[in-house]
């Protein structure tokens, strides 16, 4: 249980860690508007760009996680299946960050589906 927890606090914070790239861009595309951040964000190109749909993805795919989780614990699921799962989602998201900002989409996109496949594999494990 203890697994899935940490997991899911990492998994929290990543979204706002994600968003340090995204700041970096906005800074060097003139300085960090803080009145009008999501227009700004609106305008990045490139790196920029692809920095903040990494953001933004990476809190989409918390809700998948979260759901699976709390749905583990929940059911009292945990085994070591699932905590491999869990730790598992934790890497393809670093592996998936890191893909996006390098712009090797081919990589991204595998590790995505890596991610997505381990939160379904913990919600099927917790089925009773």
């Amino acid at each position: 249980m203890y697994t899935i927890i940490v997991c899911l606090f990492i998994a929290i914070l990543l979204p706002y860690l994600a968003k340090v790239p995204v700041a970096y861009a906005m800074h060097k595309a003139g300085g960090y508007d803080n009145r009008y951040p999501r227009e700004q964000q609106a305008r990045l190109q490139g790196f920029g760009a692809r920095a903040l749909a990494a953001h933004q993805n990476a809190f989409e795919s918390l809700l998948i996680f979260a759901t699976a989780s709390l749905t583990a614990l929940a059911t009292n699921s945990v085994t070591l299946m699932t905590q491999y799962f869990a730790i598992v989602y934790i890497i393809s998201r670093l592996f998936y960050h890191l893909f996006y900002l390098l712009n090797w989409s081919s990589l991204r996109s595998t590790v995505w589906f890596l991610g997505v496949i381990c939160c379904l594999s913990i919600l099927w494990l917790s089925i009773p």
